[in-house]
């Protein structure tokens, strides 16, 4: 490899001059995605209803040096998205990225579901995620380019049991959501991808497993990695989405599960040989 060559690969990752948009900014998923972003060059517009937590992300961006804006938008509401993209006309005058994480899901059981819950959940996780990919959309299309990063859950693809009908239901029209709006747009310079993770730990998902102390070893049956994720597991991932690095990536459904799509309910992880191993030796 040149030096030429070298220095063309290292350009393709950079983000310098770029606008990113961010939604769940203010813990998770979407705080190491707008410090990932950051880090790579991006100004970053960060949006979340925890203002505490929206602070906190944007004093690690500045201290990097990068111009930060943040909104307190309620992102299930299309009034309010449409309000928000006004504001980053203003402060910025173009979209590059968006990371489109935010929105809240709702456990039940079938049988006891209501239609009022069920509206509520589609209303944030679809709804408001199709208002943001159209706002941040409509001024890709108008500049000639732009990605967007929607993350949907491994409950997009396949089924979770535990209440998470009305959830899996929602991350299910994510994901065709992404394929629709690929279609529609990539020939235009508008790249939309698919993030799709399992557990990821998070204040919520750490608050279910200190009621049922079962629940992560369960979780970690599934995963053939052996842990759960970590909110800076996306941080490379939304790099890539954000840059010219991955210019012919479209329409993609990319898990971000440690290996739990591609094992599927059937299979044997490799951290339970052991067990298998004692048994044939049982046997024997």
């Amino acid at each position: 490899m040149t030096i030429d060559n070298l220095n063309s690969l290292q350009t393709l990752f950079d983000l310098s001059g770029k606008v990113a948009v961010v939604s769940g900014a203010a813990q998770g998923l979407g705080k190491a995605t707008s410090l990932a972003l950051a880090q790579a060059g991006s100004s970053v517009v960060l949006v979340d209803r925890n203002i505490s937590g929206l602070e906190s992300t944007a004093g690690l961006i500045k201290e990097m040096g990068r111009k930060v804006f943040i909104s307190m938008t309620n992102v299930s509401d299309p009034d309010a998205v449409a309000d928000l993209f006004k504001k980053v006309d203003v402060e910025f005058g173009r979209v590059d990225f968006l990371g489109n994480i935010a929105g809240d899901g709702h456990l039940a059981k079938p049988e006891e579901l209501t239609i009022a819950d069920l509206h509520s959940v589609l209303q944030n996780l679809v709804v408001g995620r199709f208002a943001m990919c159209q706002q941040a959309g409509r001024r890709m299309l108008a500049q000639g380019g732009g990605s967007i990063m929607n993350i949907g859950s491994l409950a997009s693809s396949t089924a979770l049991g535990r209440g998470h009908i009305a959830y899996s239901m929602a991350m299910g029209a994510v994901v065709q959501m992404t394929r629709e709006l690929s279609t529609e747009w990539s020939h235009r310079g508008v790249r939309v991808n698919c993030v799709t993770p399992a557990q990821i730990v998070n204040p919520g998902l750490t608050a279910r497993m200190k009621e049922d102390p079962t629940l992560e070893d369960r979780f970690l049956h599934g995963i053939p990695a052996h842990r759960l994720g970590q909110p800076n597991d996306i941080m490379g991932l939304a790099v890539l989405l954000a840059s010219d690095s991955s210019a012919w990536i479209t329409g993609a459904i990319i898990p971000l599960d440690g290996g739990n799509m591609a094992m599927n309910a059937g299979g044997t992880p490799g951290h339970e040989q052991r067990s298998i191993q004692n048994f044939q030796a049982k046997s024997k």
